[in-house]
């Protein structure tokens, strides 16, 4: 192995040997090929950061073609959706092209192969086309149409795109051997006939090529370099090359079609038929729901680009399939929000707590950190004052050795602060505790450089001045599912939905809260990373979705 492809991946490895032999650096060119007829999710993160990403590496240019074949399921709604993932992701393409950019090309391409005699037209129905197919083990039966003159099949074939036969009644079959191998090349269907309308050529066609038919004449058409497709549809390769060849001579570069294993996600279902499921079902809001795994609802998560880029990178290109723990995921996420989100203070289930020694009326303007892993972020007021909230599960009235947070006769560090310490509580008539007596150390101010400010307590908690808080509405989302493997086996993946994966409760945060903006990720100390959602802008409300915890809850102890 050279220097050159030492560290590197496998596809990055073949691009190279490429470069070494007979390509040249100008040569060089990629493309993303999605179908507009849903949205992005995790699975094609993976494919977007390597098809741009060795754009960026090689300084060559990126298509985004929109494989638009099928008129039934796309929409332009998609194709727009598809555009703004990726701009979000961080990346641009150098052209926006579309398969159905080159529908008269192929069509002259398909009389070429029938006048050639490698291309028929079948009047069987699809049944008996599919029964014909032969098994894997057993060979195909020939169509009692593969033996038409040419003239008939360009004749029938001109007619099917005219729109002088109902739909279902003829298709366009490449004739290669019923008994190869590898059954897609048993005579695969070039064009079917569907009386559809186009998302961009509306009622022009009635004929519309198959993916294979169309897929590596597009890469030759834009002057691919290296097609780069998901590993199943690495016997696909095998047709991808027949068509290429039953079009020689070409002149210029023929393009590679190489395959990599997909990215699946463990806790995760990725078929677009499954996830549109939850939504019809109710299990989810919609397609940008924050515990989808599309781009759009990860972005509404609050995931980063930064983030997912870095979990593609860290989850690595491989040829063989395997499942990526969704924790590294998360992870990522942690790592980058880390060194990004303001901090700020967030009492989700709230009590109160009064320090009877502090002045009555008086408020402290005390300063924090908006993120001490980056100074240069700078600080926040915070208010303080006599009456505060804090997290109930923060206090407990006997506690045991253990419990270092605040119980009576005990002291805490308020962060940011003073020192306080329990000294009696409020109940109702039910028994319940509503109200926190406390003392505090005047003196003991954070960051004062006082004797009693560096004494040191073995509890600091969060908190939020009553007078000051801001109430908001905190969604919190988890997994969706509770499986590591949810669609896998023969049980409905629907059996294994999380029942605990949202939650949403009223709060209260400090007031620099008010600053956030729509996107904007915080870290609500000591509880967890959360991101404000839209849908505070369309009920007037903050509201803020749980992104993820400061710590993994479901690694096994």
């Amino acid at each position: 192995m050279s220097d050159a492809t030492k560290g590197i991946n496998f596809i990055e490895q073949i691009i190279e040997e490429d470069l070494a032999s007979n390509y040249k650096q100008n040569q060089l060119r990629f493309r993303f090929p999605p179908e507009p007829n849903g949205y992005l999710h995790i699975g094609h993160v993976k494919a977007i950061c390597l098809n741009f990403g060795l754009g960026v590496k090689y300084k060559a240019p990126v298509n985004l073609r929109f494989d638009d074949t099928n008129p039934v399921k796309e929409e332009t709604v998609y194709v727009e959706g598809i555009m703004n993932d990726i701009q979000w992701l961080g990346f641009q393409w150098d052209k926006v092209v579309y398969a159905s950019d080159y529908f008269d090309q192929l069509y002259r391409w398909a009389l070429y192969l029938i006048e050639k005699g490698v291309a028929y037209v079948d009047s069987q129905d699809s049944a008996s086309i599919a029964a014909q197919k032969g098994t894997p083990t057993q060979p195909g039966t020939e169509s009692p149409y593969r033996n038409r003159s040419i003239k008939e099949n360009r004749t029938l074939f001109e007619a099917m795109k005219a729109g002088e036969h109902k739909q279902g009644s003829h298709v366009l079959r490449a004739k290669i051997d019923m008994s190869a191998p590898n059954m897609l090349l048993r005579d695969p269907i070039m064009y079917r006939i569907l009386f559809e309308a186009h998302h961009r050529t509306g009622d022009r066609w009635c004929i519309y090529p198959m993916y294979d038919w169309t897929h590596g004449e597009s890469d030759y058409i834009e002057k691919i370099s290296h097609s780069l497709c998901t590993l199943e549809f690495k016997p696909h390769r095998e047709l991808y090359d027949w068509f290429l060849s039953a079009l020689s001579p070409l002149k210029g570069l023929r393009p590679k079609q190489r395959e990599f294993s997909r990215l699946n996600l463990s806790y995760t279902v990725t078929s677009k038929r499954k996830l549109a499921q939850l939504i019809d079902k109710g299990h989810v809001s919609g397609w940008d729901d924050p515990r989808m795994p599309t781009i759009a609802g990860l972005r509404r998560r609050g995931y980063t680009p930064k983030a997912l880029q870095q979990f593609v990178t860290t989850a690595g290109i491989s040829k063989r399939e395997n499942i990526i723990d969704v924790g590294l995921l998360e992870f990522c996420v942690r790592e980058d929000l880390n060194k990004s989100a303001a901090r700020v203070f967030s009492v989700l289930d709230p009590i109160k707590l009064t320090i009877e020694n502090f002045p009555d009326n008086q408020t402290e303007t005390l300063i924090g950190q908006l993120n001490p892993e980056d100074p240069a972020a700078g600080t926040r007021e915070i208010p303080f004052s006599k009456h505060l909230y804090i997290e109930q599960d923060d206090f407990k009235e006997n506690a045991n050795r253990k419990f270092f947070r605040l119980t009576l006769g005990k002291e805490v560090r308020l962060k940011n602060a003073y020192i306080i310490k329990g000294e009696s509580v409020v109940k109702d008539n039910m028994g319940d505790i509503v109200e926190i007596i406390c003392s505090y150390d005047p003196d003991s101010k954070s960051g004062s450089g006082s004797e009693a400010s560096q004494r040191k307590v073995k509890g600091t908690l969060h908190w939020v001045s009553q007078k000051e808080a801001v109430p908001i509405l905190v969604r919190n989302y988890d997994r969706l599912f509770a499986h590591p493997s949810p669609d896998k086996g023969e049980e409905d993946f629907l059996n294994h939905l999380n029942p605990d994966s949202f939650s949403e409760a009223k709060a209260f945060a400090e007031p620099h809260i008010r600053t956030t903006v729509v996107g904007e990720p915080c870290q609500f100390q000591r509880k967890g990373y959360y991101v404000l959602d839209p849908d505070s802008e369309k009920y007037g409300q903050l509201i803020f979705n749980k992104t993820v915890g400061l710590r993994d809850n479901w690694s096994k102890p």
